[in-house]
């Protein structure tokens, strides 16, 4: 009888022995499952942030477009012709082409295609967390400087919100589209200028775009050495109200991370232009 007890409890203990191995093959299985599922979701994660980083840096001006963290607009319009490039600086004649298929944020027209080549201008901008005051560089980006002086002279900026700010890879504010989304431009573009030995350093004021020669309103402030290809055409420098800029930069961006819109809102409320 004994023998027979002793063979029933080594069967049961058999079947437990068995029942606890497969119960630890599924805890490693599902431990294996749940490791696979938690690295593809940080790829996945990882690669969304990458996807929408380099999108809106070419935004900054097909919406304006800043590099991978560029300068904001996101959006990829219809291609455009191409404007004719400017040869010499500074320009004497300027080619703003118009493009249907962005039509322009705020209707103002067409700069006239003769600048005044001769002139020194100087631009305020005024915004809501203080004054900027910006030299245009109008014997560098001639046409350039033309454009941006017609559109504060039309009131086109005022206002608007400044939509990008970035505060990791590069630092820069972006502003100049009426529609404060990225995607919005004057209605016409026009040729890369001043970009031979481009550089981005503090305070430097470039054109966002969307590709080559597809300049349009957006532009962004540098408030701190920033690597970038020179692709954005340099036309000012900040003169006064860095601080202005740091200190917006300081506050950061909605919902954190290092690129997206500031959260201390940021509203341009006029550009005066002074000529020397």
């Amino acid at each position: 009888m004994a023998g027979k007890k002793d063979r029933q409890r080594k069967l049961a203990r058999e079947r437990h022995e068995r029942r606890m191995a497969r119960q630890a093959q599924r805890q490693q299985s599902m431990r294996r499952t749940t490791k696979i599922a938690s690295v593809v979701g940080i790829l996945a994660a990882v690669a969304a942030v990458v996807t929408f980083t380099v999108l809106n840096l070419n935004s900054g001006p097909k919406a304006a477009a800043l590099p991978s963290a560029t300068p904001t607009a996101a959006g990829t319009p219809t291609p455009t012709p191409t404007p004719t490039p400017t040869v010499a600086e500074p320009a004497h004649h300027c080619v703003y082409t118009p493009t249907p298929s962005q039509p322009a944020a705020r209707k103002v027209g067409v700069p006239p295609a003769t600048p005044k080549w001769k002139a020194k201008y100087r631009a305020t901008i005024t915004t809501n967390r203080g004054a900027i005051v910006i030299d245009l560089l109008n014997s560098k980006a001639t046409c350039t400087v033309n454009s941006f002086v017609y559109l504060a002279s039309k009131s086109y900026f005022s206002p608007t919100h400044c939509h990008r700010l970035t505060t990791g890879g590069f630092y820069v504010l972006q502003c100049g589209d009426p529609t404060g989304t990225g995607r919005g431009g004057p209605g016409y573009q026009f040729a890369d200028e001043n970009l031979a030995g481009a550089t981005y350093s503090t305070g430097a004021v470039a054109m966002a775009n969307a590709g080559p020669n597809t300049n349009g309103s957006q532009f962004f402030l540098v408030y701190k050495n920033t690597t970038l290809s020179p692709n954005y055409t340099p036309f000012g420098t900040i003169v006064s109200g860095l601080k202005v800029i740091l200190g917006i930069a300081k506050v950061g961006v909605v919902g954190g991370g290092t690129d997206g819109q500031p959260k201390e809102a940021v509203i341009i409320e006029k550009v005066t232009i002074t000529k020397a």
